[in-house]
């Protein structure tokens, strides 16, 4: 497995960024599957491999994993910002293909993260359902109101850069209206995991429940743990069984 820390430039950011890639080494890259795995609040594009097992778990089934620099954005077009949103969905995956060969192919695709990450997952299958085979979202933030009405001196500031001065999240924004937009037979698999006693527990129970009213095929699971790496990895290894086994 091919591990590499790719600095490249994003037009769309008008910007030098990073990503982390692992590449299988004994295919041909147009022909492996392709997760984007995507980062959470406090993170960057070295996280997932740093502190979790996520490489060994891609050796095992020949997965390419893209995991992309968005610094604090929520997977925003942000109003006072960059467009880390459009870069993600539209751009990324042009520039893998370009430089890596990756495949565009719908059956080849899929979506995860964590937290934010978890968030800006869900954002981008639900925004371009037919592009992915599968979405897997961990601890996901899922409510978006609950971040915009943080208190929290830095996350206001923060909230009023992505969704501007009054900070309200447009629907585009919001994963909940947007699952509730979808038509079923459109939409990826899904796989939900949180802990029980993480704090957005709650908000991920609520997301599984719509999932069910939308009649999506999803699995949702949880298990003792909270927020953190230690849950992360074992969940990420659940999704990569589910998909891919």
């Amino acid at each position: 497995m091919a591990h590499i820390r790719c600095d490249f430039r994003s037009e769309l950011l008008d910007m030098g960024t990073s990503m982390t890639v692992f590449l299988p080494e004994n295919l041909p890259a147009s022909t492996v599957k392709v997760v984007y795995l995507l980062h959470g609040l406090a993170d960057n594009c070295t996280g997932w491999s740093r502190y979790t097992s996520v490489e060994r778990y891609a050796r095992k089934y020949n997965l390419a994993v893209v995991m992309p620099e968005v610094q604090r954005s929520f997977y925003a077009d942000m109003t006072f910002g960059l467009a880390y949103f459009s870069f993600v969905h539209d751009e990324l995956p042009q520039i893998c293909s370009r430089m890596f060969g990756l495949s565009s192919e719908r059956e080849k695709n899929y979506i995860m993260g964590l937290s934010m990450g978890g968030y800006g997952t869900l954002k981008c299958a639900l925004n371009s359902p037919s592009r992915y085979a599968g979405c897997a979202a961990f601890s996901a933030v899922t409510d978006i109101v609950s971040v915009t009405d943080n208190s929290n001196a830095q996350r206001s500031k923060e909230a009023q850069a992505i969704f501007g001065i009054d900070k309200i999240a447009p629907e585009s924004c919001d994963v909940s209206a947007l699952l509730k937009k979808s038509e079923a037979k459109v939409l990826p698999r899904f796989y939900l995991a949180c802990g029980e006693q993480d704090s957005l527990f709650g908000q991920n129970e609520a997301f599984a429940a719509l999932l069910q009213q939308t009649g999506a095929d999803y699995l949702f699971e949880h298990w003792p743990g909270i927020h953190s790496w230690d849950f992360w990895d074992v969940a990420v290894k659940k999704a990569f069984d589910y998909f891919f086994s």
